[in-house]
């Protein structure tokens, strides 16, 4: 069984992240007889710009593919993992966090976070100054014939 990697798609998208739904509680925390979930720390990270007004996209210099593993091959799970990753002024990659996952059981998600992690920038500018910028990635796992 061969798999063919599509490739690795960079897009940055002015996405909104939604904002805590305080308002349909009514500001209230609901009663929960179950201990609450550890609560995430925002994103984008404090200080992280998005592109767009004034901020530029960080432009890709190196990209690493993700290895499709082995488990995932013989499950035969096909389809894309959205990932928003942190470039930092030095254009390398900090945070990564999944938005859209593909599969948490056989390691593409994690596979693809890895890969993202060792990808090189130009970084994005804002005022001519490099700042972190956030980007959007989409990544695409496919099993089939490999193209030549």
């Amino acid at each position: 069984m061969s798999c063919l990697f599509y490739g690795a798609l960079v897009s940055a998208m002015l996405v909104a992240s939604p904002p805590l739904d305080a308002q349909a509680t009514g500001g209230q925390q609901p009663p929960s007889a179950a201990p609450q979930a550890p609560v995430e720390a925002p994103w984008p990270p404090e200080g992280v710009y998005r592109p767009g007004n004034g901020v530029t996209m960080p432009r890709m210099i190196k990209d690493v593919r993700p290895s499709y593993t082995a488990d995932a091959m013989r499950a035969r799970i096909g389809g894309s993992i959205l990932l928003e990753a942190v470039v930092q002024t030095d254009g390398t990659v900090g945070e990564v966090r999944v938005k859209r996952s593909l599969d948490q059981r056989y390691g593409l998600d994690d596979a693809a976070v890895a890969a993202v992690k060792k990808w090189q920038f130009a970084a994005g500018t804002k005022d001519d100054v490099a700042v972190p910028v956030v980007v959007e990635v989409e990544m695409a796992f496919a099993i089939g014939k490999r193209r030549k």
